[in-house]
């Protein structure tokens, strides 16, 4: 008994913990730019969030890191590129919720399997209440570029490194990650790290998209 009491209470504590946190603003005197500025966008599924930036522009050409080849399409007509971070085996093996396996959220929980970066092509995205549109500088994006190749693992030559044939839809492949994915550091806590790296509004710390999406929903 008291061991399943002593289960609600942690979880009531990282719970409360993380509202408390999401709701604490980091970069709050950011101010989007009037003009000559960089527009991406923050993108949830409800559960995830991805980073999405152009596919080139005057300050990156991601193309020549990742590729639009790489997906089930080609993605031709692609002019966004969506990054996303998570821990591998719950990527690779869970394409729905009806595919989650135990030992799979196990293991992405509790520090003990390896991460992924999951990237997906857009022509343009749609703004709506799960889709942010925000505008950087080109010095904040560069900054965000930095942060989002730093997730990548890199081969001897520099080059993100391609996981098999993995996808989940036509528009989308995945890449070696690093870092460890768990309760404390999820794929919201890295998109919030990601948007909080470049200056912009940000949350203290959050595992929820629901606490990045608060900060642009004020």
């Amino acid at each position: 008994m008291k061991s399943v009491l002593s289960v609600f209470v942690l979880l009531f504590i990282y719970f409360f913990t993380a509202v408390f946190y999401s709701f604490q603003t980091v970069n709050p005197a950011f101010a989007e730019c009037q003009k000559d500025g960089v527009e991406i966008y923050l993108l949830s599924n409800g559960v995830h969030t991805d980073v999405v930036v152009p596919l080139r522009n005057d300050q990156k050409d991601w193309n020549t890191f990742v590729s639009p080849g790489h997906t089930r399409s080609g993605s031709p007509d692609a002019r966004f590129v969506a990054f996303g971070w998570g821990d591998k085996g719950f990527y690779i093996q869970t394409k729905t919720w009806a595919d989650l396996k135990f030992s799979t959220a196990l293991k992405a929980l509790f520090f003990l399997s390896s991460t992924a970066m999951h990237v997906s092509y857009y022509y343009q995205p749609k703004e709506s209440e799960r889709c942010k549109k925000v505008c950087i500088s080109p010095e904040q994006y560069l900054l965000l570029v930095k942060f989002i190749e730093n997730s990548f693992q890199k081969n001897l030559n520099g080059e993100s490194i391609r996981i098999g044939n993995s996808a989940y839809f036509h528009n989308d492949a995945f890449y070696e990650g690093k870092g460890t994915y768990s309760l404390f550091y999820t794929c919201n806590t890295w998109a919030n790290e990601a948007i909080k790296s470049s200056g912009m509004k940000a949350c203290f710390w959050t595992p929820f998209d629901k606490g990045i999406f608060y900060q642009y929903n004020e």
